[in-house]
């Protein structure tokens, strides 16, 4: 895939951050199924943990219908993980909120990763940290230009 970039030479970097972003795009469906949700019910509940948000709003969030997202909601109220309030400036919208359940399903099932990172991370002197930052952020650029019009 990368003939025809003259610039690209094959380095251990580059395969271990393929490595990665390979794993980071595994690892939804993987939680998602131990946890007992659909993808995009997980992605729901990481949307809704960060802030409360109406329908439609999660709708876009999650690139889907609004009539999709709507089921994704109904399956999460089912199982206690989210509930719909009315909104706080109009009632006559709501909103979807994360419950406590749904909190703690998304943790659980990430918390073990989340300590091994820290720990990698706390491991790093403030020298490695910004070599790593360093090449993380020019990553993330470089990703970032094919999401550009």
């Amino acid at each position: 895939m990368t003939e025809g970039v003259p610039a690209w030479r094959p380095s251990r970097s580059l395969e271990t951050l393929q490595e990665l972003l390979d794993v980071a795009e595994a690892l939804p469906e993987a939680v998602a199924r131990r946890a007992g949700l659909s993808v995009s019910e997980l992605h729901a509940l990481k949307h809704l943990s960060s802030e409360a948000m109406g329908p439609v709003e999660l709708a876009r969030r999650l690139r889907v219908t609004s009539a999709a997202a709507s089921g994704v909601v109904d399956r999460l109220v089912g199982r206690g993980h989210a509930e719909r309030r009315p909104h706080p400036e109009d009632g006559r919208r709501t909103v979807v909120v994360v419950t406590d359940s749904g909190r703690a399903e998304v943790i659980g099932w990430l918390k073990p990763m989340f300590e091994a990172l820290a720990d990698l991370d706390r491991s790093l002197s403030d020298t490695d940290r910004v070599v790593v930052e360093g090449y993380l952020s020019g990553a993330v650029e470089a990703m970032r230009t094919l999401l550009r019009p």
